[in-house]
Order: structure tokens, then sequence, then C-alpha cells
């Protein structure tokens, strides 16, 4: 029994490991995306078969609702980014003074916040279904 707990224990711990590693994709893919000039080529095109290779293990398959979070941190730094915002802030040191627009981050916020979440959830419910298909033979 100990050692059948121990073993669920590793099994879900190496699903979030995977889970992180398919952040980490949807991450840098959509960043690669937004930035298309020079980054599609250095960072899509790796990253695309570290995904393949990723999507070749089973038990790392099941956690690849990780690119939905991955996604959502994009956006949350964008959010982050645009913390002034909306409309155009200006700022004054002793040597230079400037003016920035910022966009509203409210709804990069909202985007990164439902894409991070729902990537979270939906990893831990089909980790939950995929435990339990075993049991009901």
């Amino acid at each position: 029994m100990v050692a059948e707990r121990a073993a669920v224990r590793r099994t879900r711990l190496a699903g979030w490991g995977w889970f992180c590693a398919w952040v980490l994709i949807g991450g840098l893919s959509v960043l690669g995306l937004i930035s298309f000039v020079v980054v599609l080529a250095l960072a899509i095109v790796p990253l695309a078969g570290l995904g393949v290779l990723l999507a070749m293990r089973p038990n790392a398959r099941r956690s690849a609702f990780g690119l939905l979070s991955g996604a959502g941190f994009l956006f949350l730094y964008v959010a982050y980014v645009q913390r002034d915002g909306p409309g155009t802030t200006c700022w004054h040191t002793a040597t230079g003074s400037g003016c920035d627009g910022h966009l509203n981050p409210v709804p990069w916020l909202v985007i990164g916040l439902i894409f991070v979440v729902s990537g979270v959830v939906l990893n831990a419910l089909f980790a939950r279904t995929v435990r339990r298909e075993p049991a009901q033979d």
C-alpha cells in the first residue's frame, strides 16, 4: 500500500514536470511567433522539434495543456509591462525626460489569467481522468 502511494506520488510529480516543460515550449513558441523576424527561425524550429519529441512520449503528451499556460504567461508579461496604462506616462530624471504610450493592461491580464488557469485546471482534470481509468477495469 505504501509503495503504491509512493508510485502514485512519483507519477503525479512527473506529470507536473512534463506540464512545466510544455509551459516553457508554449511560452517560447508564442514569443517566437510574435517576434516574427529572426526569432522565428531561431526559436520555432527547435521548439517544434522539441515539441514533437515530447509528443512522442505518452507520459509527456498527457501534460500538453501546459501549452495554454505557457501562452498565458506571455499575456501576463505584456500586462505587467503595460501596468502604467492606458494612456501616456511622462517621466523626468536629472539627466532626461520623456513620455511613453501604454496599452490598457486589463485585457492582457484577463486573457493571461484565463489561459494560465485553464491550462492548470485542464491538466489536473485530465490527470485525474487518466489515473481513474485503469481502476475502473
